[in-house]
């Protein structure tokens, strides 16, 4: 009863623009780790996890002692952007996670807390700093709902406003293998070798209609575009191509940092340091937070060039200088990349037998499984069209096993798994149990059980 009247009541007070609120009807009253009780007493195991913000799961004992510690200091909980000892220990804490120079070299900056003030922050020091003023994003991308984060993402419902006059973005296909914008299927590299010489061939040829841009913004992996992959040949390509034409380039690890993805930060494993790294999310420990890193060159702002009122959240410092020392002092992105792995396998194992499963891919605990109609028209790939109606009734049957998790990519057609890095390994079972229960009760009857035709193997470089 309880449970109907809260949902009844956020539906008649909230506005029509809630998100997760529409498809995941549940009222959290507790939660623990990677288990969300219900008001109705019902428990859930959350592989959401605040869209990725809680790395440690909810509720972490260390996070909730140094917050209850905080409160009853009498430490300022709001300091604008002043020093205070809780700030000065999380700063301490972030510059030493940085990925290779930027841990010596490196200058930050507090924004909104909001992830997509951070990218504001950045597209902004980017033009501050190289006096020009466009952009290179990638297809696919989601940098935030501002407009000017908004203008460098990629599906048209995220710039449904329009996007921002002062900001001109240019777009370079996403070496997306599985719908390959460039017919070569199968080959990820070689869409990666492709996409870099695009972005190359657009500043450096003087017929492109591109003007030398600012900086080029990109996602490692690309979490709401479909859990898609960025291959290392093509990040190092990226950073290659931007270091010797005087292009920054921007790493938008909102959702893939702090060890999400089996490294601290996805950027390190391809041994790719950006000019500017953006943060938040899993930063904070769950709490709002969000800043950028960049090298200390690029400091040209004048005092107030970006400012904000809710910068120096102090529980928020707290809670993020616990999560970032946590996750590396007990090795969570090697966890993360292990499990992960495992969960990839197993999911991949489910695929040979339930051919709606299109793709199974990601990194570390960051994964997505295309939902795809079997016996729909292959695209000119082999592979089977998206069903997101099917991707729509496979989440909703989770949520009746105790599952929670979310849909992205194109036309809401992969499922998402962003699980807390403490996620065990029984607590993976029974994820992997509920995915497979909630699509047999799904999957169309008479759908085909035989094997999928491979995607065709493209030529390189064609």
């Amino acid at each position: 009863m309880l449970r109907a009247q809260l949902l009844d009541r956020q539906t008649q007070r909230e506005s029509a623009a809630r998100t997760y609120a529409r498809t995941l009807p549940v009222a959290p009253a507790t939660a623990a780790g990677a288990q969300v009780t219900g008001v109705d007493g019902r428990t859930y195991l959350d592989c959401l996890s605040g869209a990725g913000t809680l790395a440690l799961g909810h509720n972490h004992p260390a996070v909730i002692d140094a917050l209850q510690a905080t409160l009853a200091s009498g430490a300022l909980l709001h300091a604008l952007d002043l020093i205070t000892p809780q700030k000065d220990a999380f700063c301490a804490e972030f510059l030493r996670r940085l990925p290779g120079g930027l841990r010596e070299d490196a200058r930050l900056h507090f924004c909104g807390p909001a992830g997509t003030d951070a990218v504001e922050a950045a597209l902004k020091l980017a033009r501050t700093a190289t006096g020009r003023r466009g952009i290179v994003a990638f297809t696919g991308a989601y940098h935030g709902m501002t407009l000017g984060a908004a203008a460098v993402s990629g599906p048209a419902g995220m710039r449904a406003g329009g996007p921002a006059d002062a900001q001109p973005v240019t777009r370079v296909p996403y070496p997306y293998a599985y719908r390959c914008p460039f017919g070569v299927g199968g080959a990820p590299e070689a869409a990666g070798e492709l996409s870099a010489r695009v972005l190359e061939s657009l500043i450096t040829d003087p017929s492109s209609g591109v003007e030398r841009p600012a900086a080029v913004i990109l996602e490692v992996v690309q979490g709401e575009g479909g859990v898609v992959e960025g291959p290392d040949g093509w990040l190092r390509e990226v950073r290659r191509i931007t270091a010797e034409h005087g292009v920054l380039l921007i790493v938008d690890e909102i959702q893939t940092g702090v060890g999400r993805t089996g490294h601290f930060w996805a950027c390190e494993r391809a041994g790719v340091v950006p000019d500017i790294l953006v943060a938040s999310k899993a930063v904070g420990g769950g709490l709002p937070l969000a800043l950028i890193a960049y090298r200390s060159e690029l400091d040209r702002w004048l005092p107030g060039a970006h400012t904000g009122t809710f910068r120096g959240n102090t529980l928020a410092m707290v809670a993020g200088e616990i999560t970032l020392r946590t996750v590396a002092e007990e090795q969570l992105p090697e966890r993360a990349a292990k499990l992960g792995e495992r969960i990839r396998r197993e999911l991949r194992e489910m695929a040979e037998s339930r051919p709606e499963f299109g793709e199974v891919r990601g990194r570390g605990l960051m994964i997505g499984v295309e939902i795809v109609d079997p016996a729909g028209p292959p695209d000119r790939l082999g592979n089977p069209p998206g069903d997101p109606v099917l991707a729509s009734a496979l989440r909703a049957a989770c949520l009746e096993r105790g599952l929670m998790l979310e849909l992205g990519g194109r036309e809401d057609t992969v499922l998402r798994l962003l699980p807390p890095l403490t996620l065990t390994d029984g607590e993976a079972d029974a994820v992997l149990e509920r995915i497979a229960g909630a699509l047999a009760a799904v999957a169309r009857p008479g759908a085909r059980r035989t094997p999928r035709r491979a995607p065709r193997q493209g030529r390189r470089g064609a």
